[in-house]
């Protein structure tokens, strides 16, 4: 089982890539994003297991690349950082798995048995809604073919109501996928942010897709008549 290691603290990556072999895996190891890309893209591995804090170039920014060229090798993201998005920037970038420093060597073994066991994955499928499409391989919004910006936030929810099409979803199940676990602002803080993306995915195309349900949540669907109140 081969396995790339792209980590940049030696204290780490050496004791993994010892420990990995003793477990049967045969292990490479890069220390900078840049090489690690590089690898990741050039040579095939069974699962790939990379940091995000990277010398060179970032985890998320060599996660992009590897999906971006239809790679599909299980990849396992770590990191020591804490912010808001770590976890769901890394899933819906495409990561298989993900694990927060320190950890336990044997939890890591076990994940990474199975994220080969598993296999690679099929091309994540492009959502769709109407005109509307996501596509989570690239982190693309669209409607009707036009690009539409979104920050990473307003990405993570329109992924989540896509995900969810025609279906009423609550402001809490909102910050319990989109919100980091601490967060312990307002639940209205998801009605500024919907109305932010209903001025890019819904006003400059005269449409409306972006419903509330009072009382209830939001509902996603395909572009029609209707109050976007």
């Amino acid at each position: 089982m081969r396995v790339l290691l792209v980590e940049d603290h030696p204290n780490i990556a050496l004791p993994l890539k010892e420990g990995l072999t003793k477990e049967g895996f045969v292990v490479e190891v890069e220390h900078d994003g840049i090489l690690g890309e590089w690898r990741a893209l050039e040579d095939d591995w069974d699962v790939i297991v990379l940091d995000i804090m990277l010398p060179g170039r970032n985890g998320y920014d060599i996660l992009k690349a590897i999906r971006r060229r239809k790679i599909w090798t299980p990849v396992l993201m770590l990191t020591a950082k804490d912010g808001e998005y770590d976890q769901t920037d890394a899933f819906d970038l495409g990561a298989d798995d993900y694990l927060n420093k320190p950890f336990s060597f044997m939890v890591l073994v076990a994940r990474l048995r199975a994220l080969v066991r598993r296999g690679k994955p099929k091309r994540p499928v492009v959502l769709e809604v109407g005109d509307l499409s996501l596509d989570p391989t690239t982190c693309e919004v669209r409607r009707n073919g036009t690009l539409i910006a979104l920050t990473t936030r307003e990405y993570g929810i329109v992924h989540h109501l896509m995900r969810h099409a025609d279906e009423v979803v609550s402001k809490m199940s909102i910050l319990d996928h989109v919100w980091d676990p601490s967060y312990e602002g307002s639940e209205n803080i998801v009605e500024v942010y919907v109305g932010q993306i209903r001025k890019k995915i819904d006003t400059p195309f005269g449409c409306t897709t972006l419903l509330t349900v009072r009382g209830h949540g939001y509902r996603i669907t395909a572009a029609g008549p209707g109050a976007a109140t």
